[in-house]
């Protein structure tokens, strides 16, 4: 079997699936994407299939070592976003050659479902209570929000007192047994992120997640050493080697690989069993389409340490289309009491209607997350 063309398809709100295709039939598909530099992303998978084309698409792990070795400069977002839905489609191609979901190819089901979470609030978040009890009263177990808006290094404690007060207002109207994850965002400073940790830890976040910016990993142990509640980080790293100073610096207790960002599932897999020789829980991060949370699932059904995963229905940033759009059969992601099925379908375990892939494709997207500013002008994180 040989890997014969393949299309990228850029839709909205902000996704770029990929098929690849074969000369025996069987096609697969993959979602490379980095939010805001979709254009870069799909330059790059262009450049990587040119490799690709007339291989065998079953030589997963040596496809992945020539286009992650292949070049001398290595890693980063664009690269690895790219080879990630490469490899996913690679991956789907070979479930459905040998009949079989991939999670059977990596080892076997460990799991029939895992709990999700659902996001409410949006980039400044408001109502957040009444959007809780509304998550809670369809059936869901677990939010996220975004914490705060921006904050600069030193900041009011009115802002503080904000975010303490939504989180509280979730408390109230969902209970104690009801997960609450608390997205930084990265938009909070070292000095701040300490002040806000300690002042929510009465209401039993789920986690912390981003507490600072991954690239500040030093902070993240000032900042465990004033909180208990768990610290999730990770979608902003790249390859086991992105992650392995967090995991022998032992400073965060959920990992967050991003399967179209961290260099596919295999990569995922790899780094998901170095997190659990840590004691480190997963949680796949997943705010995109339906492609990558079908890869994230064929990662939660065979490993044992990943606990929740994200997914984007209903989310802020799905304008103009949702997650089961595009989806064949919307019901694959069948959601029951907080959770879902693992799907058991061969491959990915989905099927994407090309044709109105196709139609959307036309019109694209030009997404890109908002520029923030603090009062003085300068440039606040997103």
């Amino acid at each position: 079997m040989k890997i014969t063309d393949f299309k990228l398809y850029q839709i909205q709100p902000r996704w770029l699936f990929l098929k690849i295709e074969t000369d025996e039939g069987l096609n697969g598909l993959g979602e490379p994407i980095i939010e805001g530099r979709t254009h870069s992303v799909a330059a790059c998978v262009t450049e990587l299939m040119d490799y690709l084309i007339g291989k065998d698409p079953r030589k997963i792990e040596d496809h992945f070592q020539v286009l992650y070795r292949g070049g001398f400069y290595r890693g980063g977002p664009i690269l690895m976003s790219a080879i990630s839905g490469i490899e996913q489609a690679l991956w789907d191609i070979k479930g459905k050659f040998y009949n079989m979901p991939v999670y059977e190819m990596l080892g076997g089901a460990v799991r029939d479902d895992i709990q999700v979470y659902s996001w409410i609030g949006g980039d400044r978040p408001q109502d957040v209570g009444a959007a809780a009890k509304e998550k809670a009263d369809a059936g869901f177990t677990a939010i996220k929000m975004n914490g705060t808006e921006e904050m600069n290094y030193i900041d009011s404690y009115t802002k503080v007192d904000a975010a303490v007060s939504r989180v509280a207002a979730i408390r109230d109207a969902v209970g104690n047994d009801f997960g609450i994850g608390i997205d930084f965002h990265g938009r909070v400073h070292k000095a701040m992120a300490k002040i806000l940790v300690k002042e929510l830890e009465p209401y039993r976040p789920m986690f912390i997640e981003e507490p600072v910016l991954a690239e500040n990993l030093e902070a993240f142990r000032e900042i465990a050493n004033h909180t208990t509640t768990p610290i999730a980080t990770g979608e902003r790293n790249y390859t086991r080697w992105g992650f392995k100073q967090m995991l022998t610096d032992g400073v965060v207790d959920i990992i967050q690989p991003d399967l179209s960002h961290t260099g596919g599932i295999l990569e995922a897999k790899k780094i998901a069993a170095m997190a659990e020789s840590f004691d480190v829980a997963v949680a796949p991060h997943a705010p995109l389409g339906p492609i990558n949370l079908a890869a994230s699932l064929q990662l939660d059904a065979c490993t044992p340490n990943c606990i929740i995963q994200e997914q984007s229905l209903g989310i802020h940033y799905n304008q103009g289309s949702d997650l089961l759009d595009y989806l064949i059969n919307p019901k694959v992601f069948e959601y029951e009491d907080g959770s879902v099925k693992i799907p058991q379908g061969i491959g990915l375990g989905i099927e994407i209607d090309e044709e109105r892939v196709k139609a959307a494709a036309k019109d694209g997207h030009q997404w890109k997350n908002p520029v923030w500013r603090h009062k003085d002008g300068t440039v606040a994180e997103w």
